[in-house]
């Protein structure tokens, strides 16, 4: 056998391509009979066939035995022929370079032993078997004289090796599941020639012997059959099945290399059946029967009472009521109070007396009052010199405690922080695909658009120019080299690149190589690219071109990564390309940060501004999200502003009650408005401040949603006090600071009871675990209660100093210009809205054939909400965080469109394992012998049903990748025998000797110190064309030593499979977990536990959709208790009135979901803290009514109900509805999806929703079931009115 006949792709034995079998027959058919015997066909090495590979010399005779010193040689690589005098048909040149070109099929055969004692066979014969004129047949020869010897010889250059079709089906199917594991392929499909699901037994050995595969030096045609033909007995040496023994120290092949060891294939759990009842949906189901059903108990109880009214009263327009014909004065009284009656009516009391008193206070001293309600505003709000705003998403989404942030600092910590990505995903709209006919046979290929030559050359100078972008920092030049991901620095300094250009290792030149003569190119790029897409770690392409594949940075480019739009695994037919740039992160080293920063700063500013007409790119930087974020608050600022003011021109406008034109600017009360904003403003930079003194970052959902929150809540407190007044008429010899106090006394206690419970319920939301969450909880209720405290202190005495103003006749605004001549007070004034509230409105509202409509519908949509609850999506689409014009919305879509790999995903097992025991190693390894439970095996059968576990591919596996580069029959693990240091594949030295010796012993895995010695020159070594199993470029950062004495930690890294939307991203963590947790089951054992965990980038940011349910649940019901129990004990121990309103704010949270999903908008941090605002907001639009019904002392609930809707109903109306809803409509024309979607839907959601439960349903509801009238209350009242 020739001197380089190698087999395989990366330096095979033997090669495939040459004269055609049917000229191979009739060349046979000239050739005389042959006489078998023990005897060759050829003998030695002749002359050089091309390159360093030689042609073997034709010998006819018996078997020659074989110098002593070939001994090793024969033992090592065909121990089958070390017997008597060993006596072979090859020298000892030809065992050496058999034993060379078996060095790297031996790399990743040998993982399966028997897979490479078949393969070994097969070559073994075929160079030095006694018998070779059984089954070799030279067919054609050339003459050659030594030029040393002069001695005439001629050269074998072409042979018809007869082999069994047996012994050929046995080997491919020993072979046919081996891994590669630093790949994530099959090891056939880098020894194959052609794609692994194209490789069989025949074209697998047919190219191996063709001298095209660049490794044979001649062509060896093989021809297959199981019995003699031509005269000749094929080769049908016995084979072992990978599912067996070797000897008694090689196990089978592992599980992950022979899949008949694993039996049956893993299969995915059947889907979740869905809950049908009747064949629909069964929420759908049993909320209709459920609403049929109360709306039959319900028309029947108002039926029968009806009847019973008809027939016991006169009146058929009594109301229905339990109260009927009761009369305060007459039969509520009789009878005593009980204790909790007049415990309330005393705490009541408390409550009317103290705001009575502090309102005739502040208005009778309204300058120190407002000289100190400022200087409190400036002492809290000077906090915000010390501002601090978080914009980083991991910093807003994810608690510090929080599992995934744990893993996430503790991968950075111990690998370093995953790489900043800057991507491009380019298309050529203009060129059109081509299709590439091979040489010298085979079917048209086609290649898609993005994969002609000429948009290839465009690409890499785009790829080229990016490269050469120069950016500044501190006077610093930063390019990409100075930040790259360098994986072999210092020895390789070439950036990683992950491009389809780095199968052409960057260079025009390569991408131009080309092979043929004036009739038919015989290789070029396309042979070259559709070889590299099946072996990207190749270091010779095995076509004429003899191309590297592997990239210039010393790793693999897979296919899946580098093209897109495909189908299958056609990646010729990819309709773009990604290029992406690997940028080194950095932990805890802002300075290195802010260089990478700069740098993609200006990265974006050139791709934003490339210019080719022929293709099309779309781009991300690491920063763009951030920046785009942040662009998107500034860009909005405007909208923000343009709703405020609609709202603040409303509020100043709507406050004053003009009776005719010449009083307008006297009766207006722009400036008392214009006042009342400012102090919920104060009220929010006051909470900003406090919390800033204490270091609490600000985030931008806070600035965005707590303004509207305040105002909400500060306006219609605003509405209340001032129309009250205006409604107010003076008592005889009251003066003005005893009338505001008789009125604040009268409304603060409802102030207070909704003011009180937002910020309790604000308080207790947040204890949420989610960062966004709990920072709005916290700022939100201080600037509630803050709101609070300067309306019952500045604004009262402002409202005291403007209507003193109005009695002078003094102008609003220009309040030194008298209108005319004073008046002692002023006059009472309903407005239209009260008006309309009290004759038109209330009394329609109630009335008994409206009422039930009220409640049947209210119901309904309930009844629909908690059907569609559970259908509201949980996610954020990341596209609708960007602004309606951002360049990344077309990279979200082409990202959805065209990648055909997810993110990467590292198992982390942490420190603590003992990988220098057998043990040990086979708990973790997923070779031979290892345990069919082991971490790489549970993983590799994740991958196997890859659409369910969401895990794309096998793993990439150091420590088998390990086992294979130390194997002492490998070339890999050498040593100076002088020094004991390192000596690489590739250096040529007769001192270096390999690590272990070549014995049963030696041909074991490395144990104790062993383990520990070479494993640090395993993973500092580069891979080269002798050694493609050098650690350093795939796993020189996924092994941590401790004290460089053992492992630490390591991870095995794989890639999820394509996610697109939130749910994709979501499940594929979860399923990750449910991996790890049960490798970490498999690994413990009693004495000893392990921890494996995944980790990937974006774990952190979609951990909080794993409990967002219970997040939601807990957050909404901790707002609904504290509001109940704020609301029983400030409406004086009004248990059941408590229960009306928390019910009331339940129905409209439902109601929220309901909205939801009806508008598409998801379950998310945002949403939840909308959610719990419009808890909030909520209590304003039932509280105040609600008190208002309880402190009544009408005959009838109806009556009360129509009294608290006359009195508060306009208020909370005109207070909160109008003026939200002029605010709301401005924010319909944001630029901003998420503005759009989460503050202008479910802000004008929760607006509505508010107002109709708080002034249609709500009455209605307590003119049925509302709380009776507290006698002592009533009791109380009736001497206050005596008085």
């Amino acid at each position: 056998m020739g001197s380089r006949a190698g087999p395989g792709g990366q330096g095979g034995c033997c090669g495939l391509c040459g004269l055609r079998v049917a000229v191979a027959a009739f060349l046979l058919a000239l050739l005389p009979g042959r006489v078998f015997s023990d005897s060759c066909i050829w003998y030695g090495e002749c002359e050089v066939a091309s390159g360093d590979k030689r042609y073997n010399c034709e010998y006819k005779g018996p078997p020659l035995p074989l110098p002593k010193d070939g001994y090793d040689l024969v033992q090592e690589l065909c121990p089958g022929f070390f017997f008597e005098n060993v006596s072979l048909c090859c020298d000892v040149q030809q065992l050496q370079t058999l034993k060379n070109n078996l060095e790297l099929p031996l790399q990743f055969l040998s993982r399966c032993p028997s897979c490479f004692y078949n393969f070994v066979n097969l070559f073994c014969e075929l160079t030095c078997s006694p018998h070779q004129s059984e089954f070799l047949n030279v067919t054609n020869t050339t003459s050659y004289i030594d030029p040393i010897t002069k001695e005439k010889k001629t050269n074998v250059a072409e042979l018809e090796y007869y082999i069994g079709e047996k012994f050929a089906n046995a080997m491919y199917n020993a072979c046919k599941d081996v891994e590669a594991p630093s790949s994530n392929v099959k090891a056939l499909g880098l020894l194959c020639g052609k794609d692994v699901r194209e490789c069989n037994a025949t074209n697998w050995i047919q190219y191996m012997l063709n001298k095209d595969n660049g490794q044979t030096p001649f062509n060896m045609i093989p021809i297959f059959s199981d019995v003699s033909i031509h005269g000749m007995t094929p080769m049908n040496n016995a084979t072992k099945g990978c599912n067996e023994s070797m000897d008694d120290v090689t196990g089978p092949c592992s599980c992950q290399d022979c899949s008949i060891v694993c039996g049956p294939k893993p299969q995915p759990p059947p889907p979740p059946v869905p809950w049908l009842l009747l064949g629909l949906d069964a929420m759908y189901v049993i909320m209709w029967i459920s609403y049929t059903g109360f709306l039959l108990v319900f028309f029947a109880a108002v039926f029968g009472v009806w009847c019973y009214r008809k027939r016991h009263f006169v009146s058929e327009y009594t109301p229905i009521d339990s109260n009927i014909a009761y009369s305060v004065n007459l039969r509520q009284n009789t009878g005593e109070a009980t204790w909790c009656e007049r415990l309330g009516e005393r705490f009541e009391n408390v409550l009317r007396v103290t705001f009575t008193s502090w309102g005739a206070f502040c208005v009778r001293n309204p300058r120190p009052v407002v000289l100190f309600s400022l200087a409190f505003i400036a002492m809290c709000s000077s906090g915000l010199m010390f501002v601090k705003v978080t914009t980083n998403p991991i910093d807003l989404w994810s608690s510090p405690n929080s599992e995934a942030r744990k893993e996430k600092e503790y991968f950075d910590t111990h690998f370093g922080p995953f790489f900043r990505t800057e991507q491009l995903i380019i298309q050529a709209p203009n060129a059109k695909p081509e299709i590439y006919s091979p040489y010298p046979s085979g079917a048209d290929i086609p290649f898609g658009p993005p994969l002609t030559k000429d948009i290839l050359h465009q690409v890499l100078d785009l790829q080229n120019a990016i490269e050469n972008i120069t950016a500044s920092y501190k006077n610093d030049t930063v390019m990409l080299k100075d930040i790259c991901l360098a994986p072999l620095a210092p020895s390789n300094n070439n950036c990683t690149i992950l491009s389809v250009l780095n199968y052409f290792q960057n260079s025009h030149s390569v991408l131009d190589h080309s092979i043929g003569d004036e009739f038919f190119v015989y290789a070029d790029y396309h042979s070259h690219l559709l070889y590299c897409v099946r072996a990207p770690a190749s270091l010779n392409d095995t076509t004429l071109l003899h191309d590297p594949c592997l990239g210039t940075f010393g790793g693999p480019v897979f296919p899946w990564l580098v093209m897109g739009g495909y189908d299958g695994e056609n990646y010729n037919n990819a309709t773009a390309l990604v290029i992406t740039f690997p940028v080194k992160n950095y932990y805890n080293d802002t300075e290195k940060l802010m260089k990478a920063q700069a740098w993609e700063k200006e990265f974006i500013s050139f791709v934003k501004n490339y210019n080719n007409s022929n293709l099309t790119i779309s781009f991300s930087a690491e920063r763009s999200i951030e920046d785009e974020i942040d662009r998107e608050s500034y860009g909005d600022v405007g909208t923000v502003v343009i709703s405020y003011a609609v709202m603040f021109v409303y509020i100043s406008v709507a406050l004053g009650h003009i009776k005719s034109a010449a009083r307008f600017l006297v009766d207006s009360k722009i400036s008392l408005g214009v006042a009342g904003i400012l102090i919920v403003l104060s009220s929010v930079a006051c909470s900003l401040g406090i919390f800033s003194y204490f270091g609490v970052p600000l985030t931008l959902i806070v600035i965005e949603v707590i303004p509207f929150l305040v105002l909400a809540v500060g306006v219609d407190n605003i509405f209340i006090i001032v129309q009250t007044f205006q409604r107010d008429e003076r008592l005889q010899g009251e003066t003005l600071d005893k009338q505001i106090g008789r009125i604040l006394g009268d409304v603060a206690p409802s102030m207070f009871l909704s003011s009180f419970s937002e910020t309790v319920a604000f308080l207790l939301g947040s204890l949420s675990t989610m960062p966004a969450v709990r920072t709005f909880s916290l700022f939100a209720a201080v600037a509630v209660f803050i709101d609070f405290l300067l309306q019952i202190t500045c604004f009262v005495s402002l409202l005291g100093l403007d209507i003193k103003r109005q009695e002078k006749n003094r102008y609003d605004i220009l309040c030194c210009i008298k209108g005319g001549e004073e008046i002692n007070s002023v006059q009472h004034s309903e407005s239209v809205l009260f008006l309309f509230f009290k004759n038109i409105y209330s009394p329609f509202l109630l009335k008994d054939w409206m009422r039930p409509i009220v409640i049947s519908l209210f119901v309904g949509v309930l009844s629909f909400s908690i059907a569609v609850a559970n259908k509201v999506e949980i996610g954020l689409d990341q596209s609708l965080s960007m602004p309606d014009d951002s360049y990344m919305l077309d990279y979200f879509s082409s990202l959805s469109k065209y990648l055909h790999a997810g993110p990467p995903v590292y198992f982390v097992l942490k420190e603590g394992h003992d990988y220098t025991t057998l043990d040990g190693q086979n708990m973790v390894c997923g070779g031979t012998g290892c345990d069919n439970n082991s971490l790489v095996q549970e993983i590799f059968d994740a991958a196997e049903i890859n659409s369910y576990t969401k895990i794309g591919y096998a793993p990439s596996s150091w420590i088998d990748d390990y086992f294979d580069w130390v194997k002492p029959q490998s070339t890999c693990c050498r040593i100076y025998n002088t020094t004991g240091q390192f000596c690489n594949a590739s250096v040529v030295d007769p001192s270096c000797v390999r690590c272990r010796p070549l014995t049963p012993e030696g041909k074991k895995r490395p144990q104790g110190e062993d383990f520990m010695k070479f494993l640090p020159m395993f993973l500092s070594d580069n891979p080269n064309p002798k050694c493609g199993k050098g650690g350093h470029a795939a796993y020189s950062s996924a092994v941590n030593f401790i004290n460089n004495s053992e492992v630490g930690a390591t991870y095995f890294m794989t890639y999820h499979t394509v996610l697109k939307t939130s749910a994709d991203f979501i499940d594929a963590m979860k399923k990750a977990r449910v991996i790890a947790y049960n490798i970490t089951k498999s690994m413990s054992t009693e004495e000893k536990s392990y921890h494996v965990f995944p980790y990937s980038v974006f774990y952190v940011f979609y951990e909080q959709y794993l409990t967002i349910v219970k997040d939601t649940v807990f957050n909404l019901s901790i707002s609904l208790g504290s509001i109940f129990l704020v609301t029983m004990v400030l409406l004086g121990f009004e248990v059941w009135a408590a229960i009306v309103v928390t019910l009331t704010i339940a129905m409209i949270l439902v109601n929220m979901f309901g909205v939801m999903w009806l508008w598409g908008i998801s379950l998310n941090a945002v949403s939840l803290v909308n959610l719990v605002m419009s808890c909030g907001i909520s209590v304003e639009f039932c509280s105040h009514v609600t008190r208002a019904f309880t402190v009544s002392t009408k005959a009838t609930r109806a009556e009360r109900a129509e009294e608290a809707l006359s009195h508060m109903g306009s208020s909370v109306f005109s207070g909160i509805t109008l003026t939200k809803f002029g605010g709301i409509v401005v924010l319909a024309f944001s630029k901003s999806q998420i503005f759009q979607i989460f503050y202008f839907r479910m802000y004008l959601a929760m607006v509505l929703l508010g107002a109709t439960h708080g002034l249609i349903f709500l009455p209605v509801l307590l003119s049925y079931i509302g709380p009776s009238v507290n006698k002592a209350k009533a009791r109380a009242a009736q001497e206050r009115n005596k008085g």
